[in-house]
């Protein structure tokens, strides 16, 4: 194993939004130096004291211990896959490629490159009302999990039919991959896998080649947990919402922290049931309402991330086994049950990049 020499030196290869995101992180970890931005536009970067680089292997030529692949979701399964075989740790934005096999090939590089953290920025995880709710989950006090429903939603915004997340050869699909993927993290966060997937994926609104509006239900045969999505981008009022069913009780996260603070005060109520002389559910139990004003979850997933590489401990959040099956049920989604192209999407481009039986 190679020896940890501090700080790490770190490349950012992308710079729009979220690449300067990363780029505070990475500025206010005391672990952590900034050696270069590559970004095909040299005006993306304003501050002259930071080294541009065109080419991402002219800052890949540099040796960083890390880089952040913040790019068009075409460009991550080739970058992320050079950057590993040169031994350098990888953080790379979701969704992790267009499609699972892309995942699969940077599995592939992974595996071969073990020394190499590879983690992908399913930040939903550390929000604090996620993460409050997992630990009341994991306690058992409200019992098993037996269903969970998830809304996640927006409006699209000015220019949404011409933004590169809807077109197919750069994102991979529409909403679903964009948005929705991070409810389905969540759902394996909170249940574990499942095996049963029945999905409406549909163009009603935008007709921009991709899906606008995706319902699916999805099932643990084994335990019979069952999670039903709606991911939209026709939810005119911005929207997250989790529910979690338990036997004893329920968690409801609402509103989701973001940068454009649109999805409303993170909010996660409580409750428990209240039973009758009859050992019966009573309706409308007492709930408990807790606020979150702060969304510290960028930095610490980032955090996570450098202290698994220093420590070298498995990387167990948002990891390239987490990619990996959270791609397998956007696929299975976006195919029907013979692992055809679920029609609704009405693509020749989604045929092309999901018509292979999973």
């Amino acid at each position: 194993m190679n020896k940890i020499k501090l700080p790490l030196k770190v490349g950012i290869i992308g710079y729009g939004k979220v690449g300067r995101i990363r780029h505070k992180c990475v500025e206010n970890h005391p672990h952590l130096e900034l050696i270069g931005i590559c970004d095909s536009d040299p005006k993306a970067l304003h501050n002259s004291k930071i080294k541009h680089y065109g080419d991402y292997k002219q800052l890949l030529d540099k040796n960083p211990d890390i880089v952040f692949v913040c790019t068009y979701n075409l460009y991550i399964p080739e970058i992320s896959i050079e950057a590993i075989s040169r031994g350098i740790h990888v953080f790379s934005e979701k969704p992790p490629g267009r499609n699972l096999e892309d995942v699969k090939a940077i599995k592939r590089a992974a595996i071969n490159n073990p020394f190499a953290k590879v983690k992908f920025g399913f930040n939903h995880r550390y929000h604090e009302g996620v993460a409050e709710a997992k630990t009341i989950v994991d306690s058992g006090r409200l019992g098993k999990i037996m269903w969970m429903r998830g809304v996640y939603g927006k409006a699209g915004g000015q220019g949404y039919d011409c933004n590169w997340r809807n077109n197919i050869e750069l994102s991979g699909g529409g909403i679903l991959i964009d948005q929705g993927i991070h409810m389905l993290d969540l759902f394996r966060f909170f249940c574990g896998e499942y095996d049963e997937v029945k999905s409406f994926v549909g163009n009603s609104y935008w007709k921009v080649g991709v899906e606008d509006n995706v319902f699916a239900l999805l099932r643990n045969s084994k335990t019979a947990q069952t999670a039903m999505i709606h991911s939209s981008a026709t939810q005119w009022r911005h929207k997250f919402l989790l529910e979690i069913y338990m036997e004893k009780g329920y968690l409801e996260i609402d509103g989701i922290l973001s940068s454009t603070r649109t999805y409303g005060r993170e909010t996660l109520k409580t409750a428990r049931c209240v039973l009758d002389d009859n050992k019966y559910p009573l309706p409308n139990p007492q709930e408990n309402m807790t606020y979150y004003d702060n969304d510290n979850s960028w930095r610490d997933e980032i955090n996570e991330f450098v202290d698994c590489i220093v420590a070298n401990k498995p990387i167990n959040n948002g990891g390239i086994d987490d990619a990996v099956k959270t791609m397998e049920l956007v696929q299975r989604i976006y195919c029907d049950d013979n692992g055809k192209p679920n029609l609704g999407a009405d693509s020749l481009s989604r045929r092309a990049l999901y018509g292979r039986v999973l």
